[in-house]
């Protein structure tokens, strides 16, 4: 029996809240204001030269990027970089580098096909039952790695062009619509009474079953996560929140806080991580980040193999490093912990599951199996004409 491996530097839930920012002194309710983190965002080269000496790579990357996809952090997300660590992976998230200029003959604007499934401006209905509602092109902060990054922020090739009536019409009149995600861009930057305006005009459809929104702003600005915003969700159940953490090292208590706010209005949240070079491609790291997710009443959903944007090379891991973290987790710790890893097919394909080889070889009377821990199983199909070997091994 192996030793348990040793804690996870980040496994422990820390507060990131300042007594100043940027060389003056901050009140608490100051910086638990919502509004006054989106004002301080970081967005320029000489905001970040304050607080960290760049590498070349990214003072470049810095310098580029309002050509693709813009710069922004929110002071409670900067707060988490490590200042003197070029390989933090808090910052390898949020801060340009120039390899963001590099393209890959593989790479794609739109990676998952969304435009070429876009019924009316802003919806992309690509699965049967189910829609994505893009409502809003802006975010706390800019992931750079995001799928949507030729229209999230304003600085990319193509803009965001949202007909919500059309969409409404739409909806009403295609009945097999049963579940509509909202994200973007980020709906939870929209005020209460703006997305609530959304939400009811969609709870009153009777064919849509239940409502999703799709949110890294329990991350990036859990100030947001307000009592006045969880009592208006509660009332457009069943909604869902899916939530976006890479590392633990997102989730202080102040998300925690947040996540659990949520949790008390009834909103079932689930996480969906990106595989990401140097930020969570390990298994110590998932392993730390999926259990401190199940603390904050999260479910670990999905890991993506990370879509193949323009310009992400530097970030993207291969898949079988997703694969050998599945068969790490799997029977390691509780399955709820164990996040679905998926590939969102390139062009437009949806998203396929990829899993470790636990079933080895299968016909008409049995099904050969492994466990996690490598030992193999004999399961016979109904009508099997014979008894399951004792020595199945032998199969192989």
């Amino acid at each position: 029996m192996q030793p348990p491996p040793p804690p996870h530097p980040d496994k422990a839930f820390r507060s990131h809240a300042p007594g100043y920012w940027r060389d003056r002194a901050i009140a608490p309710e100051q910086w638990n204001d919502h509004l006054w983190q989106l004002k301080n965002r970081i967005s320029t080269l000489a905001q970040l030269e304050e607080h960290l000496e760049l590498a070349p790579e990214e003072r470049n990357g810095v310098i580029l990027s309002g050509t693709k996809l813009a710069m922004a952090i929110t002071p409670h997300f900067f707060n988490l970089i490590e200042r003197d660590n070029p390989d933090c992976p808090i910052r390898r998230q949020v801060i340009p580098r120039v390899e963001e200029t590099l393209e890959n003959v593989h790479e794609l604007a739109d990676p998952c096909g969304e435009d070429a499934h876009m019924p009316v401006p802003g919806l992309v209905h690509r699965y049967p039952d189910r829609v994505l509602f893009l409502v809003t092109d802006r975010c706390a902060s800019y992931c750079r790695y995001c799928t949507r990054s030729r229209v999230v922020s304003g600085a990319g090739e193509q803009e965001l062009e949202t007909d919500f009536e059309a969409t409404y019409r739409y909806l009403e009149e295609h009945t097999e619509v049963r579940d509509v995600l909202l994200s973007g861009g980020d709906p939870l930057l929209f005020s209460d009474a703006k997305l609530e305006r959304i939400l009811s005009r969609l709870r009153a459809m009777e064919h849509i079953e239940f409502l999703r929104i799709g949110s890294r702003v329990p991350l990036f600005l859990p100030q947001r996560i307000t009592p006045a915003l969880c009592e208006m969700l509660r009332k457009y159940h069943p909604l869902f929140i899916s939530v976006h953490a890479n590392h633990p090292r997102e989730l202080t208590t102040e998300v925690r806080e947040a996540l659990g706010r949520l949790a008390d209005a009834g909103v079932p949240l689930g996480n969906q991580s990106v595989l990401l070079r140097g930020v969570n491609d390990d298994l110590d790291t998932m392993r730390a980040l999926v259990h401190k997710l199940l603390m904050c009443r999260v479910r670990p959903y999905y890991l993506y193999q990370m879509d193949l944007i323009r310009g992400s090379s530097h970030l993207r891991a291969p898949v079988a490093k997703g694969i050998e973290i599945i068969q790490g987790l799997r029977g390691h710790t509780t399955g709820y912990s164990v996040p679905q890893f998926v590939i969102d097919a390139p062009g437009g394909g949806g998203k396929v599951p990829v899993n470790p080889d636990y079933v080895l070889q299968r016909n008409d009377e049995r099904v050969l199996i492994r466990n996690y821990e490598g030992e193999i199983f004999e399961y016979p199909e109904p009508g099997a004409k014979s008894a399951p070997s004792p020595e199945p091994a032998a199969y192989l």
